[in-house]
């Protein structure tokens, strides 16, 4: 049983494993299953999942073995990405990493609440306090992105639109947004602002991240950088903000201009 214990630590990242184990989980002398779960119907989502993870272990956790004994021995990220939980818009996939390269937190419209004290649990905030003090990460990105729900749900919250429960509430973290985007929001030009929302919120959640202390600390002392980057899916676009105000700047030449907000037609306006 203390075996078991010590690798459920090993696979969290916590402790090295113990030594002259090899790279695989089945050198640890763990149990094996003995029957084989069904395998979902063909031609379903869970079963193009099942063939995915085939591929992934034929093609990358049995030919890359030098990076997975690696990792065994614990994570090193050196980058924490805050993204949507939106399925369009995956951080690993759209920067091409690797496992171990990306400590990610996920949630609806990427947002970060301000600190608090009222000693209840707080999934994004433990999230960013591991990934400072536990992993020691040197960059925490947030990463919005375009045709945010998340965003939208919070720019109609006041205007009759509460669909959600959690959602609703949740987003109110970024409240300020809406206050900034009031009088500006109609169903003439809610697309046209969106844009301009999104990114407000990116800003939002930057400047709530900056005021925990253990960020704050850090980014003092130059041992953590804070950035903005927005991806825009319509036109394959990443931006990076400039400051904590802006402007937006793109990261990649070689990709399209970005037009101006409300200049860039039915990729402006998609749902």
């Amino acid at each position: 049983m203390p075996q078991i214990h010590s690798w459920k630590r090993n696979l969290c990242g916590c402790a090295p494993r113990p030594a002259g184990t090899g790279p695989r989980l089945a050198a640890t002398g763990l149990p094996r299953s003995p029957t084989r779960a069904d395998e979902p119907p063909e031609g379903t989502a869970l079963h193009r999942l099942v063939q995915g993870f085939g591929r992934f272990r034929h093609q990358h956790f049995e030919v890359d073995e030098d990076l997975f004994s690696r990792l065994l021995e614990g994570q090193h990220p050196e980058v924490m990405v805050i993204a949507c939980s939106d399925s369009r818009t995956d951080p690993a996939i759209i920067c091409g990493a690797r496992p171990g390269d990306l400590f990610v937190v996920r949630n609806v419209a990427a947002l970060v609440p301000p600190p608090t004290d009222d000693g209840q649990p707080h999934g994004t905030a433990s999230a960013i306090e591991f990934g400072v003090k536990a992993l020691g990460v040197r960059h925490i990105v947030v990463l919005g992105h375009s045709f945010c729900a998340g965003v939208r749900c919070l720019l109609e919250h006041d205007h009759g639109a509460r669909r959600f429960d959690y959602v609703s509430d949740w987003v109110e973290v970024a409240r300020e947004v809406r206050e900034e985007m009031d009088g500006l929001v109609t169903d003439a030009d809610r697309a046209l602002i969106a844009r301009q929302a999104e990114q407000a919120a990116l800003l939002a959640s930057l400047r709530h991240l900056a005021a925990y202390p253990f960020v704050a600390d850090r980014v003092a002392a130059g041992r953590l950088s804070l950035h903005g980057w927005y991806f825009h899916f319509g036109w394959g676009v990443l931006q990076a903000a400039a400051g904590p105000r802006g402007p937006f700047r793109q990261l990649d030449p070689d990709a399209p201009l970005l037009p101006a907000i409300g200049a860039a037609g039915p990729l402006e306006r998609a749902a």
